[in-house]
């Protein structure tokens, strides 16, 4: 564990908050969209990444994953450094790091160049992010104000992978590929140069730097992740899937003891006593991995199978960023008037309605006829989830810990969705070769001489055979899904206990104000 030079608590900085509060939650919020929409823009735009930077399939995959193993494993450092050396200045250096590496990445010339970048995105923001939501404490006030700001960064937050969708599509379609990265850069400079002038820096905490912990936290989680993606290529007997399992286990055991012994640790362990907030936590990791699997599997069929472009398939995605955008805000509106619990419960269950109505998917399904609707139902469960969620974390956390259980939140979700994803892809995997030999077998029955002649050559099914593969693949795939969205459902029912707060002197039951 390295220890970094202790600080003498220096009082918050000034800034033009209290005249532009709208101006300071527009950064905020900038910020957050901007490290979100990452994990989803560049998914439009892979092909044309493959073809001018020679990726073979496998690698390919590692342009989403350099990003978020790195951005997900290192959030709890940035949200820590933010309580020691100040959030604003730590948010400031975390945003133009992401941009800096979003510039490397758009002039990449090799895979490994852009991989490299892609790694360093995930650093930058894995700093921004939990110190972007930490400063919306610092700078609003608890109550309606507080509330409202929460539902304006939940609902950026929650849409910022639709959106990433679309507008990838738009910019790999109309300019190139590389602008899916170059986008990123008048955003940082921008965001680093309102920073200083509308967001009040917080104080600044005494303290180390538990490199240790962050460290086997993040090493253990890529080799988990890495695990489930090497098991879904070369099964679970493979001996690289097995060891990468075990160091996991490992490196993870490791990182629970040394939390227990160092005197600032990274995570707090005693966060998790709070059964509230952990039950925030196993929430948002459930929520998480059923969400990245709508994207990614979503996105697979409306291209592969209905034939929409990528500029059609991100419009495709739109209804779920509106909804998502209006389910949060009116979380946020009535958070007094309700209390955190309805919105958890209604929330999941929207969820779990949108897997379930997915898990039908089939090749006659249409956009309006079965995708639509799940998406909506998706969208509004996700939408009323994050507000209450937020602010059921940050709910009696001493000030100086802000970070810490904020960066905790952001976690469960990178990791929830990673994990998730890649547990719901080894199903895919499995799920598909097993109805590929099917399809092949079906079609040897029926091809005349030339057409089997030819697919002994090539390999590949025709395309009725090859499509059927893949949807069989996606509705198993949402099958297991159902598993991450019931625990979700059984855990804001029964585990969250949060009581509805009293509304304070003033304040009208919507949480408006008089």
């Amino acid at each position: 564990m390295a220890t970094s030079r202790a600080l003498a608590p220096a009082p918050p900085a000034t800034a033009r908050r209290g005249q532009h509060p709208g101006v300071a939650l527009t950064v905020i919020a900038a910020t957050q969209l901007m490290v979100v929409l990452d994990i989803t823009i560049v998914n439009i735009a892979l092909p044309h990444i493959q073809q001018a930077l020679k990726f073979n399939t496998t690698d390919l995959s590692w342009v989403i994953n350099a990003y978020t193993l790195t951005f997900g494993g290192l959030l709890l450092l940035g949200g820590r450094a933010g309580d020691i050396l100040g959030r604003r200045r730590v948010f400031v250096v975390g945003v133009l790091l992401f941009g800096f590496a979003s510039l490397l990445g758009g002039v990449a010339q090799s895979s490994a160049w852009l991989l490299a970048a892609r790694a360093l995105q995930g650093v930058g923001g894995a700093i921004a992010s939990p110190t972007a939501l930490a400063l919306i404490a610092t700078n609003f006030k608890e109550g309606p104000e507080r509330n409202r700001a929460f539902g304006v960064f939940s609902a950026v937050a929650g849409a910022g992978g639709a959106i990433g969708l679309l507008l990838g599509g738009m910019l790999t379609s109309w300019l190139s590929w590389r602008w899916v990265f170059f986008v990123n850069v008048p955003i940082a400079i921008a965001i680093a140069l309102l920073a200083p002038l509308y967001i009040n820096e917080s104080e600044q905490h005494p303290g180390r730097f538990d490199l240790t912990g962050a460290f086997t936290a993040t090493a253990g989680m890529v080799s988990l992740v890495y695990g489930f993606i090497r098991a879904s290529d070369h099964g679970w007997t493979d001996a690289v899937t097995l060891t990468a399992f075990t160091l996991a286990v490992v490196l993870l055991a490791a990182f629970l003891v040394n939390e227990r012994r160092v005197p600032q640790p990274i995570t707090p362990l005693h966060l998790f006593r709070d059964r509230n907030r952990s039950g925030a936590y196993g929430l948002m990791l459930c929520v998480a991995a059923a969400m990245f699997s709508i994207f990614f599997f979503i996105t697979l069929f409306v291209q592969e199978i209905l034939g929409f472009s990528p500029l059609r398939a991100g419009f495709a995605f739109l209804p779920i960023s509106v909804a998502i955008i209006a389910a949060a805000q009116f979380a946020a509106r009535n958070q007094l008037r309700f209390g955190p619990k309805p919105f958890l419960v209604t929330g999941s269950v929207l969820v779990l309605a949108g897997v379930t109505w997915a898990t039908r998917i089939d090749l006659h399904t249409t956009y309006v006829g079965g995708i639509l609707g799940p998406t909506l139902l998706f969208g509004f469960g996700m939408g009323s989830i994050f507000v209450p969620v937020m602010l059921t974390t940050v709910s009696h956390v001493a000030p100086h810990e802000t970070g810490a259980a904020t960066g905790m939140l952001n976690t469960t979700q990178q990791v929830g969705g990673s994990l998730g994803l890649s547990i719901l892809v080894t199903v895919f995997g499995t799920a598909s070769r097993n109805e590929a030999r099917q399809q092949v077998g079906a079609f040897l029955r029926q091809a005349t001489p030339q057409q089997a002649l030819q697919f002994k050559a090539t390999g590949k099914l025709p395309a009725p055979y090859s499509s059927q593969v893949l949807v069989h693949g996606i509705a198993s795939a949402f099958q297991l899904g159902l598993v991450f969205a019931g625990l979700a459902v059984v855990i804001a029912a029964l585990v969250i206990k949060v009581r509805r707060p009293p509304v304070p002197t003033g304040v009208s039951p919507s949480g408006d104000g008089t």
